[in-house]
């Protein structure tokens, strides 16, 4: 029960054991206790404890402290914390002890000697170099638990630790003017760095809006209501024995520009508009000019109007201007953060300074060809600013309308030829100057030219010669000169010279008489000597004279014959059947030779076309055919003697039949075929035959062999009875000849012979006019059923057989004997 209750509990009825655990109750409360033994019989007495029991746990000293850390080190002290221990033995701490041992000694020696309930405490008046170990222990009311784990072995010195910086700005920062910023950070390092900052390398010194607050662990910069200045490369440093760290920050205080740079140049002033230029600001407030703002405004006006807000470049045309009125123009720069105050011109009147160049003077054509011509001009006044280009136009004289010759500039030359003109056109050209004002007046139009070739007399015919003479002519050829003087020529003029005269005679007349590289001269004497000469005309005149090498004596020649064979006389000439037969021959002679074609020493077939000219003969048959082949001659005769050539011809032609087509060995399946070669091939070599067969009874040819090199076959797979017709045709290169056929068709059967004699030959009866015989089959029968038994029979001593008759049966009465 509890101490201040009267009313007993009952704990348990079924406890045999001498003791018991009673649970559920309060702590902090006090209990009276009693116990009653019991039997069958029943229950004692009880026996109650003599005092009240208060509850509560044991007490017992601390468990060890956890977690003790050397926090830092001097070369004189050593600060170290620690936390409680997980159970306090259940009574409150009521101190801790903290020990050191000398590392080398044996036992621990209490630094603390005042009551420490704090868990950091700084050990001081160490010696430098010296080296402990460090524990420590936690108190109750019971006493002194158990001592921590010992640190490790600390040295007295001074702790180094390189410094470290952890920046909160990135590397570049963009402020607007009149904004603040800040740069801030963290530190460390032992000893304590010392921290510097710099702004474009140049130590930054607190002002009124510059501040600067550095902690043990922290740094920052502060500018308050920043200006263009402010701007920079900001650096800090953090430094101390073991090294340095540094953090950099491109820091730009952007702003609108400053105005533009003046004076405002007037590059161009005209009637209508102007050019002006100007320079960039000087500051472009840190941040690129994106563009300028030009307006203009009449000085008679306070209105001041756009121009353009577009550009970028430090140049503009102002337009739209009344000539004669004064004008201002202002110019402000723009960027990303705003307009720049602006820069404003002097006054400047509207009005041209310069003008466009004036007309050129009449130009002069020269070096004129068929297709161009060089026109050449004057460079004119420039009007007040340099000419930058010409422009050449032309036009056919007739024609109203001008044309450029070019698009291309033309200058600083003063002359330029005119291309792509059209022969025998008249042209005229005229020519403007040009400055960066416009296009000045063209020039008058020049003197009107044709577009031709200048034509010069010609040069002298090249290698006249005589080529042939009778008794009373000569026949002249030369050839063209090699230059026309650029004119047609119109022919040319023959003249002749008897030897020892000093006058040379014209046989013709005009030069248009003699348009040909050739001419007769006819009306000489026979006998006499002459010599000759040849000019060419063209519409500027004759050439100089070109001689014919030696004199020439006036009569007949005789040259015996020459033949000159074309390539189809000068070997062996095949041709294709129906293609073209052409053989031919460039013939000479003096007089001109007979000619005659012969083959074989036959006249040559009605078919060929024969053709003599004065310098050769031709012969030709179309659509040849085999029988056109052979020994073709030409013959050519004068009475200063003949010759004759001869080509062999052959005209490659599909082969004829083969010959003799024979078959044999005729059995139920095959047969033997058996032939001979064409007697014409066709001219070329036999490659192949082709062997078919046909079934009596069928219209369709079939192919047994076509690759067949052989004058044979072995026609097999017949079937054995039916009658078949065969056939064969030569190949050449040029086709398949016609078929020869066999004569009548050849049934597919095994072939027959007689059959054996009869066996065992006797008779069984005899009279005295017949005789009765019987017999056996014979061994084989030839190959087919036996149809009868021929029966004969002989008188004894008598020469010849008598036939009786022919029986089916094996046996027979020969009777009238």
């Amino acid at each position: 029960r509890e101490s201040d209750h009267r009313a007993w509990t009952p704990v348990s009825y079924t406890v045999t054991r001498q003791n018991a655990t009673v649970q559920g109750l309060t702590e902090g409360k006090a209990y009276f206790f009693r116990i009653a033994a019991e039997n069958i019989i029943g229950m004692g007495p009880f026996t109650e404890t003599t005092k009240e029991i208060v509850i509560r746990d044991p007490i017992t000293v601390p468990d060890r402290p956890e977690d003790l850390e050397v926090k830092a080190v001097t070369k004189n002290s050593v600060t170290l914390t620690w936390n409680p221990p997980k159970y306090n033995g259940g009574s409150d701490i009521t101190m801790y002890v903290l020990e050191s041992r000398l590392i080398g000694k044996e036992k621990f020696h209490k630094v603390t000697k005042e009551k420490m309930l704090d868990r950091k405490y700084t050990i001081e008046g160490l010696k430098e170099g010296d080296t402990y170990e460090y524990r420590v222990s936690a108190c109750n009311i019971v006493g002194q638990g158990k001592p921590s784990f010992c640190t490790k072995p600390i040295t007295c010195k001074d702790e180094i630790a390189p410094p470290t910086l952890d920046l909160d700005f990135r590397d570049k920062l963009i402020v607007r003017v009149g904004e603040a910023f800040s740069l801030t950070g963290r530190y460390s390092g032992k000893p304590a760095p010392k921290v510097t900052w710099l702004k474009d390398d140049i130590v930054v010194k607190e002002n009124d809006r510059t501040k600067i607050k550095t902690t043990p662990t922290t740094l920052c910069l502060g500018v308050l209501k920043s200006v263009r200045e402010d701007s920079g490369k900001y650096c800090v440093t953090v430094e101390n024995s073991t090294g340095s760290r540094k953090g950099f920050c491109q820091v730009n205080v952007v702003d609108r520009p400053s105005p533009p740079v003046g004076p405002v140049i007037f590059d161009e002033v005209h009637k209508d508009h102007m050019v002006v230029s100007w320079k960039p600001p000087l500051d472009d407030g840190g941040s690129e000019i994106t563009n300028y703002i030009i307006e203009k405004k009449d000085t008679h006006r306070d209105l001041w109007m756009p121009v353009t807000s577009a550009t970028v470049k430090t140049t503009c045309k102002i337009p739209k201007l009344l000539e004669g009125r004064e004008y201002q123009i202002r110019i402000y720069a723009e960027n990303l953060y705003g307009i720049s105050d602006p820069l404003i011109s002097d006054e400047m009147k509207a009005k041209d300074r310069f003008r466009v160049p004036d007309a050129p003077e009449q130009p002069i054509i020269k070096d004129v060809t068929k297709d161009s011509a060089v026109v050449v001009w004057n460079k004119p006044y420039d009007g007040g600013k340099p000419i930058t280009n010409y422009i050449v136009e032309k036009k056919e004289t007739m024609a109203t309308r001008w044309v450029r010759v070019t698009k291309d500039p033309i200058f600083p030359s003063t002359q330029f030829k005119v291309p792509d003109l059209l022969e025998g056109c008249e042209y005229e050209f005229r020519v403007s100057a040009e400055n960066e004002i416009g296009v000045g007046d063209p020039s008058p139009p020049s003197k009107p030219i044709f577009a031709r070739d200048p034509i010069a007399k010609p040069s002298p015919p090249v290698n006249p010669e005589a080529v042939d003479k009778t008794k009373n002519s000569v026949d002249l050829s030369w050839q063209p000169p090699r230059h026309d003087g650029n004119g047609k020529i119109i022919g040319y003029l023959v003249e002749y010279q008897k030897v020892g005269d000093e006058e040379w005679k014209k046989a013709n007349l005009t030069a248009d008489s003699c348009p040909e590289t050739k001419y007769k001269v006819t009306g000489l004497t026979e006998g006499l000597t002459y010599k000759f000469r040849v000019k060419a005309v063209n519409a500027a005149g004759e050439s100089d004279p070109s001689y014919v090498p030696d004199p020439v004596e006036v009569k007949d020649r005789l040259e015996p014959p020459e033949l000159i064979l074309d390539a189809n006389m000068a070997r062996e000439q095949q041709v294709k059947a129906g293609d073209t037969l052409r053989l031919s021959a460039v013939i000479k002679g003096v007089p001109f030779p007979k000619v005659s074609w012969k083959k074989e020493d036959h006249e040559v077939s009605p078919k060929a076309d024969i053709e003599v000219t004065g310098v050769g003969s031709k012969l030709e048959i179309r659509n040849t055919v085999h029988e056109d082949g052979g020994i073709y001659s030409l013959t050519v005769e004068n009475p200063a003697g003949s010759k004759t050539v001869s080509v062999k011809v052959v005209v490659l032609d599909k082969p004829g039949p083969p010959r003799n087509l024979q078959v044999s060995e005729v059995r139920s399946d095959s047969c033997y075929l058996t032939w001979m070669e064409p007697e014409d091939d066709g001219g070329s070599v036999i490659t192949n035959y082709v062997v078919e067969r046909k079934d009596v009874a069928s219209a369709q040819w079939v192919a047994i062999s076509s690759s067949s090199k052989k004058r044979s076959h072995m026609a097999k797979y017949l079937m054995e009875g039916t009658q078949y017709l065969f056939r064969v045709a030569a190949e050449n290169q040029f086709g398949r000849g016609p078929y020869v056929e066999t004569l009548k068709p050849i049934k597919a059967i095994d072939p027959l012979h007689p059959p054996g004699p009869p066996k065992n030959l006797h008779h069984v009866d005899v009279d005295k006019t017949e005789v009765s015989l019987v017999w056996n089959r014979p061994d084989r029968d030839g190959g087919a059923e036996i149809t009868g038994y021929l029966v004969e029979y002989q008188e004894d001593g008598a020469d010849e057989w008598t036939k009786f008759q022919t029986v089916p049966m094996l046996d027979c009465v020969v009777t009238g004997l």
